[in-house]
Parts: structure tokens; C-alpha cells; sequence
């Protein structure tokens, strides 16, 4: 094994993820300052804001970049605005590593809007340039809804060229709404911390269907599967499959003998490895 790569730890997902992660040498850290000097640097797919980069490079890093090229279209939306002296509307949730990361790529520029109810009392200093951005894990429903606010009280908004919310996050979401009237109960693979694992158990709930989020198969109490008869799996955008397998295997286990595959929409996107591992 080479030396360890460090991990800036943001958002950490799945505990079982992070520990094949870490058995395969990776060294999770809070921040860039805990890194030694020279040594690689991973930045995750959240994205970090120029500050971050600034001290890691003042550091004497070898950053790999891993954002998701999604939040970089989001970064470079933020850029471009605030560079033609828009004020930015970010539709987000605070405290969450990509919304800081966007609001630091325009901090004089950007306002954060997390409900329908900050939309309405918005201030921005001038509307006659105004645009809007999104975080990329969002619930669709909730973001049309604060976006209709937005458009009623700002007629001249501008919007995104395309739609800012993660392509993973919307499939999964309308994947859920279309299984939801063969279920009764949904479970959701997903890290607790995961914004875009958290929307299919609120989409799930607001459609009157019992919903629970969960690291592993290890996770699920037997209790709640009382007087259910269908049960729905799905995962958030990072799970990988042989999580899904696993929860799989726990109902075959227990003598379910009826599983059946959905599929709403095929998803053939790719992305490049970041340029400092190609």
C-alpha cells in the first residue's frame, strides 16, 4: 500500500463505505490544516469553495479535485452572475458542505433561501439583476414551490440555463412517487447526513406511505414490518448496489419470496475521473 491519501470529510456518508475507504489506506480528516505537508488531498464530490483551495495550495497540497461535475456547473453559475453584478438567490440547505462551497465561490452576492417562507421575506439588493441557483440534492416539489414564490415576487428572475438539481437525485425521486401506490412501507439506503437520502423518505411520507432511511441491512427493526405486506427499496445517489443486495438478502432470508425490479428510467451519464488520477 502507498502513502495515505487524505480525505477532507464534509458531508461522510455511508459508515460502511467510509470504512472499505479507509481499509484501502484512505485517512478521513475535519479540515485541509490536518493534513502533513505534501501530501495528496481529496476533495469530495460536494465541492469546496475557493478559500479551501486557497489554503490547501498555501499548504504546500496535492489536491485532487472530485467535485461533481454538477455542483461545478452550480459553482460556475455563481461565478458568472455574480461577475455581471446579479444578486444570487441559493435555494438550499444551510449548513450542508455543497451550499457552503457555492456561497463561496460569490459571497457578496449570494442570499440562501432554505423554505417557501424565506422566499417570501427575500430582500434582495437589486432585482432589476436577479438570479436564482440550487443545491443539487433537493426535493423536487418543495424547490417548484419556493421557485413559484420566487417568480411571483421577482416576475424578471433569471434561471438557470438547466435545471441545477442533480439528474441521480430527480430520477430516484420520481422512481419512489411511481412505486409508492404498489407499497406500504419504503425503506431508504442512504447515510443520515445524505440530503438527497432524506428527500426520498420525505417524498415517500407526504404521500401517506411509511418511510425509514438506513445505513445496512443491519439497520432495519423487524417491527416495522408489522401487518405490511409490500415493503419498497431504494438508495440515495452514492449507495452502491452491493448495499441494495445486502437488504435484499436480509428479506430472502426471513422467506420473502416475491422481489420484483423497477425501473423508471435508464441512466447512461458518465463522468471523467478527476484530471490529477486520469
Amino acid at each position: 500500500m502507498g502513502p495515505p491519501i487524505y480525505v477532507r470529510k464534509q458531508i461522510v456518508h455511508n459508515v460502511h463505505v467510509v470504512r472499505d475507504l479507509q481499509a484501502r489506506g484512505a485517512v478521513f480528516v475535519d479540515c485541509e490544516e490536518d493534513v502533513p505537508p505534501g501530501a495528496r488531498i481529496v476533495f469530495s464530490a460536494h465541492g469546496v469553495s475557493p478559500a479551501v483551495q486557497e489554503r490547501a495550495e498555501v499548504l504546500g497540497l496535492k489536491p485532487v479535485d472530485a467535485t461533481c461535475p454538477l455542483v461545478a456547473k452550480v459553482h460556475a453559475e455563481a461565478r458568472h452572475y455574480a461577475a455581471r453584478g446579479y444578486s444570487i438567490v441559493l435555494i438550499g440547505h444551510a449548513g450542508h458542505d455543497e451550499v457552503e462551497g457555492t456561497m463561496g465561490e460569490a459571497p457578496n452576492a449570494i442570499l440562501l433561501v432554505e423554505s417557501v417562507e424565506d422566499a417570501e421575506s427575500v430582500a434582495p439588493p437589486r432585482t432589476d439583476r436577479l438570479a436564482y441557483l440550487t443545491q443539487t440534492t433537493l426535493s423536487l416539489d418543495e424547490t417548484a414551490a419556493i421557485i413559484d414564490v420566487l417568480r411571483r415576487r421577482f416576475p424578471a428572475i433569471e434561471a438557470p440555463r438547466q435545471e441545477d438539481i442533480c439528474y441521480a437525485t430527480t430520477n430516484r425521486q420520481r422512481a419512489v412517487k411511481v412505486v409508492l401506490a404498489e407499497i406500504e412501507f419504503l425503506l431508504v439506503i442512504g447515510s443520515r447526513n445524505s440530503s438527497n437520502s432524506k428527500r426520498l423518505v420525505e417524498v415517500a411520507r407526504s404521500n401517506g406511505v411509511a418511510a425509514e432511511l438506513i445505513d445496512d441491512a443491519e439497520d432495519i427493526q423487524e417491527t416495522w414490518f408489522d401487518g405490511i405486506e409490500s415493503v419498497g427499496v431504494t438508495s440515495g445517489a452514492s449507495a452502491p448496489e452491493w448495499l441494495v443486495l445486502r437488504v435484499a438478502s436480509w428479506f430472502s432470508r426471513r422467506g420473502v419470496e416475491v422481489v420484483q425490479r423497477r425501473t423508471a428510467v435508464s441512466e447512461d451519464v458518465r463522468f471523467r475521473l478527476p484530471v490529477e488520477v486520469r
